[in-house]
């Protein structure tokens, strides 16, 4: 039998098929298991594949491509509006199946794996980052039991360690070891962290794309290089999209012709949004700053000081990160460097 669409809703172990024929009626349900899986796509012939985006969704698409089908790999926020009651597998699948159905439905483009694999550096940073910061506030915390305060930052971790360390400070010598190797945990960290920085500016200076980016005022070689490896910029109609896909524009609540605008989405890539703002945040703070210097004059423009006129300074670095994006989308999909704005005329 041929299908018109299968949809699958993957899992570690049991993945679960729903196809549909040319009416669109289901015509297939069934699961399988992750050995079942290239065997049963082998004997189908080319046809529509649909999955919800995720980590080992870009695997399995690679697979089905090289057996002949055409994939379509959809947000999984896009598919639960069509999840229909009790939630389980096989509705899950057939929700996929629907959402792929839709004339207007967005997708994302398949990943190869050497793509993959250079984003890992990204997110295993990510995760190190994090965990130091666990690490951190355990230390703070616990030397704040014992009445040993420091200032805010990595920087100050190794003052806490040492009055820790203090005999005068009074702490029991159990709690003074158990704060050591916490300690040695955070340099552990730190090495590890500065090794794939590394790696990072190496592979920032063989990325043209990476550096064409970071011509861009608020744009570093980190940024820079996540929105070459983690952005497909052909996936959005213009940089007003991608913006909203970063979660950079208000969330609308507007009814009976009344419109209200709130507070920004939050949505899509959370590193780079945050990459965003911090880089904004940044320029603004090179225009605003006491004996601001020729480059800093450069940045401000017209625009950004009326902005900063009327607004707080978080808000008009989130307004910022929005015109960033859809200038950093500009200039992906045109393979261009960045252009300075020609002045106004009075």
């Amino acid at each position: 039998m041929e299908f018109k669409r299968i949809a699958i809703d993957t899992s570690k172990h049991v993945f679960t098929v729903h196809g549909v024929d040319q009416a669109e009626r289901a015509v297939l349900r069934r699961n399988l298991s992750r050995s079942q899986m290239e065997g049963f796509f082998a004997k189908q012939p080319p046809t529509e594949v649909a999955l919800e985006a995720c980590g080992s969704s870009h695997h399995w698409g690679r697979m089905l491509e090289a057996l002949g089908h055409r994939v379509r790999l959809i947000p999984p926020q896009y598919v639960k509006p069509f999840v229909k009651r009790g939630k389980n597998d096989r509705h899950d699948a057939a929700a996929i199946s629907e959402a792929a159905s839709r004339p207007d439905m967005r997708f994302v483009p398949v990943k190869s794996a050497d793509r993959q694999a250079q984003a890992m550096v990204l997110s295993a940073r990510e995760l190190l980052v994090r965990q130091r910061t666990q690490l951190i506030n355990a230390v703070r915390g616990h030397a704040a039991e014992f009445g040993v305060i420091a200032p805010r930052g990595t920087a100050n971790v190794a003052a806490i360690l040492q009055k820790m360390a203090d005999k005068e400070a009074g702490v029991p010598a159990r709690a003074q070891q158990i704060l050591a190797r916490l300690g040695h945990q955070i340099e552990t960290l730190d090495d590890e962290i500065d090794a794939l920085d590394k790696e990072m500016a190496a592979q920032h200076k063989t990325s043209t794309g990476s550096k064409r980016l970071a011509t861009a005022p608020g744009v570093g070689p980190i940024l820079a290089l996540t929105l070459t490896l983690c952005v497909d910029a052909a996936q959005f109609e213009d940089g007003r999209h991608f913006a909203a896909w970063l979660g950079l524009t208000p969330r609308e609540k507007s009814t009976g012709g009344k419109q209200r605008m709130g507070k920004i989405s939050r949505e899509g890539n959370e590193r780079i949004r945050q990459c965003l703002v911090l880089g904004a945040t940044s320029v603004i703070k090179a225009v605003t700053r006491s004996g601001a210097d020729k480059k800093a004059s450069k940045l401000a423009t017209p625009w950004l000081l009326k902005l900063l006129e009327r607004k707080p300074r978080k808000v008009a670095a989130v307004a910022l990160a929005n015109k960033m994006a859809r200038m950093l989308w500009a200039m992906m999909s045109r393979g261009e460097a960045y252009r300075r704005p020609a002045p106004t005329m009075a």
